[in-house]
């Protein structure tokens, strides 16, 4: 388990990491034509040529330096606001939205149009590209998505990424786009999900920080295996989850869930995150006899309970919760990852027996907890002691030659 994967567990149930790699650079300043220094203008300026020696010695370094160079005239600039205001010899401009696709191949079949400002489909002319495989829309300013049904690539599309955006409805025909595999629409506006059904062939769906209240009409979606809800508004586990039998992904975190529910059927089911939540109990996970990680940090969990069928957990975070005594994971076999920080454990006696016979056992995370602060200086070497010889990592630090490391 990497040190990545385990700061999920302070992550909102988001296993996609949504960073662009090719974001568009930027304008140079603030203001397409001029770009303000940080030092103060000098006061009095005087347009007679016997003052210059005068006015340069008072005058803004920058300002002094271009003059010098001779990259910069007197009347160049003036003085703003207390500011220097100097023209930018390099402005930038984004082109129009419809410049922005003239010079791609029209058999192309990858487009990404990312950090453009474009606010409308309509002058991108995607219809011109009707072998597109993936289109990449991320970072824009889109508000609609009815344009969708005017292109020709609905036999191939397999990937649309409309992730940070302003779309506030889901056009009927995304539904359209039946060879899709992967829909993002993270970091939008939405309240509600529809006109996604029809998606058979869909494998990941993102719907990570909306305003959803409800999780609907996803029934048929069998190819299913990643479902993202994180950051929403959410308050229970709806039926609809039930029918999706190939999921294998199921990220809630940061919504308002408070139990368990509709989940004994998804029988493939490896990940499971719920964090910062109002979860109180462990429950009602039987079903999940392949699951392999359970993420249930920041929540209310007071036990640890509920855990009897799940004998191929490898991660377990309880991070943030109010749980006093590790209890019920003799059984857990195959364990390597116990996240258990910042909760009220106080007993090392107990944290022995009940994982100190694990063979898998690799990483633990202890700190925060009673048993740190009232043993702030033998902390590590008394939980080195107590687990198995399989421990590599004490908290963030590793374990070598008889010393933690970083």
């Amino acid at each position: 388990m990497t040190d990545k994967q385990e700061a999920q567990s302070l992550v909102a149930g988001v296993s996609k990491v949504h960073i662009d790699q090719n974001k568009r650079s930027e304008v140079k300043s603030a203001d397409p034509d001029t770009a303000l220094s940080l030092s103060s203008a000098t006061e009095g300026e005087g347009d007679d040529d016997d003052d210059d020696d005068d006015d340069d010695d008072d005058e803004d370094p920058m300002v002094k330096a271009l003059r010098s160079e001779g990259k910069l005239k007197k009347n160049d600039f003036k003085a703003v606001g207390g500011m220097t205001e100097i023209p930018d010899s390099t402005p930038q401009e984004l082109p129009a939205d419809s410049d922005l696709a003239d010079d791609i191949p029209e058999d192309t079949d990858y487009i990404d149009l990312v950090h453009l400002k474009i606010r409308e489909l309509e002058p991108l002319g995607l219809s011109r590209f009707p072998k597109l495989e993936s289109l990449i829309l991320r970072s824009n300013l889109i508000e609609s998505l009815h344009e969708l049904k005017n292109l020709k690539c609905k036999g191939t599309l397999e990937e649309l990424d409309l992730y940070d955006n302003r779309i506030k409805h889901i056009s009927k025909h995304v539904n359209e786009l039946t060879k899709l595999k992967t829909l993002d629409l993270s970091f939008n506006n939405l309240k509600h999900v529809k006109h996604v059904d029809k998606l058979v062939n869909l494998e990941n769906l993102y719907f990570v920080q909306n305003k959803i209240h409800e999780i609907e009409n996803i029934e048929g979606l069998n190819h299913l295996k990643n479902l993202e809800f994180g950051g929403n508004r959410i308050e229970r586990i709806s039926g609809a989850v039930l029918s999706l039998p190939s999921l294998e992904q199921l990220w809630l975190g940061q919504n308002r869930i408070s139990k368990f529910e509709n989940l004994d059927g998804l029988k493939h089911l490896r990940i499971l995150s719920i964090q910062s939540n109002r979860i109180e109990r462990i429950e009602g996970l039987d079903g999940l006899v392949g699951l392999e990680e359970l993420y249930l940090s920041h929540n209310k969990l007071t036990k640890i309970e509920g855990l009897d069928k799940l004998e191929n957990l490898t991660v377990l975070d309880i991070t943030g919760n109010k749980i006093s005594k590790v209890e019920n994971m003799k059984h857990l076999k195959n364990l390597t990852d116990f996240w258990a920080s910042y909760n009220l454990l106080d007993s090392f006696d107990n944290i022995h027996d009940e994982l100190g016979e694990l063979p898998d056992l690799e990483t633990v995370y202890f700190e925060g907890n009673p048993i740190q602060a009232h043993n702030p200086t033998q902390y590590r070497t008394k939980v080195r002691l107590n687990l198995g010889k399989s421990l590599k990592k004490i908290d963030a630090l590793y374990i070598a030659s008889n010393q933690m490391v970083q």
